[in-house]
């Protein structure tokens, strides 16, 4: 079942990014290109409808049966959010509108039971008041919805940074989450999308509605771990709190490098430039395929050396002082 559940999303995930990419050129609808931009042909910014589409369409299949593959009240807080970022790619909405959204879907995951109530000795904490569970859950929301938006500036990364979180959560679990068949959904959906945002022409790119959407998805997942019904598998089992940054170390170092360097040149740090760590990597490099493959690889062996190394400190710590 779960692989002709797969199969079948990825079809209809292939056939919408071909289809919604063709009806936006032909209402002229693409990506217009600018001095920011990493590409010189015609590209429309729809793999996010292709890919929320795809989950809303197997999703209700299974819904209409009886069948519930997940929590589908999650599409609450995924709709607002990817039609927050549909509305910026064909309207270039106010970061400040864009911000405050963002902030009224936080509180929605929190109502829903997703909240950051427990550091898990990180920063020497670990249970914490509601109202400052409540504002951190938010403030990570924000950063890390914004950090998966933010590399989404050449082809492949975003999506190749959303697979990697995912598999890395699930595999590194006790067992399987109570998010892995949505979870299976989103790779399935995303899988196609190499193909049509790696094309010449016609190209597909997320666009805000998809990396907007993937990235509340990669913080529901987050604030799932983070809570008490996840369990890391004792091979490596390390600090809940750590674990999560460390998977998502590229993305959350971009981010805040980038808003460093805005700020000390006195710019708004919500304004684009090509400071990025992709950025420089491209200009270097020429091919996007080698820089994703250089910062994902880079990622995993830095995570895979980081889990060992705090992995044999602990067991130096315990065998010390127990």
């Amino acid at each position: 079942m779960e692989t002709l559940l797969l199969i079948v999303t990825f079809c209809i995930a292939t056939l919408l990014h071909f289809g919604i990419n063709k009806l936006f050129i032909h209402f002229k609808r693409f990506d217009d290109f600018n001095h920011r931009s990493s590409h010189k042909t015609l590209a429309t910014r729809t793999g996010g409808i292709g890919i929320f589409l795809s989950i809303l369409i197997v999703s209700l299949f299974y819904y209409f049966q009886g069948i519930e593959l997940f929590d589908y009240s999650l599409f609450i807080p995924l709709g607002i959010m990817f039609i927050i970022g549909v509305y910026d790619d064909l309207y270039n909405a106010d970061f400040k509108l864009k911000f405050i959204l963002q902030i009224i879907v936080a509180k929605i995951l929190i109502d829903q039971g997703f909240v950051i109530s427990n550091f898990y000795g990180l920063f020497g904490l670990y249970e914490i008041p509601w109202l400052l569970a409540q504002a951190s859950t938010i403030f990570v929301f924000l950063v890390v919805v914004n950090s998966i938006n933010f590399i989404d500036g050449i082809d492949g990364l975003a999506i190749s940074s959303v697979l990697k979180i995912i598999i890395v959560f699930e595999l590194l679990s006790n067992s399987f989450t109570s998010l892995a068949p949505i979870g299976l959904l989103v790779l399935s959906s995303l899988l196609p999308l190499y193909y049509f945002n790696f094309k010449k022409k016609r190209k597909v790119f997320l666009g805000d509605g998809g990396t907007l959407f993937l990235g509340t998805f990669v913080m529901i997942y987050l604030l799932y771990i983070l809570g008490p019904n996840y369990t890391i598998s004792p091979l490596y089992s390390i600090n809940k709190g750590l674990y999560s940054v460390l998977i998502l170390a590229y993305p959350l170092f971009d981010l805040l490098r980038v808003f460093i360097l805005r700020v000390m040149k006195g710019k708004s740090p919500f304004i684009a430039d090509q400071n990025h760590i992709h950025h420089i990597l491209i200009k270097k490099f020429k091919s996007s395929i080698k820089v994703v493959l250089l910062i994902i690889l880079t990622e995993l062996i830095l995570f895979t050396i980081s889990i060992i190394f705090l992995k044999s400190w602990d067991v130096i710590i315990t065998s010390t002082f127990f």
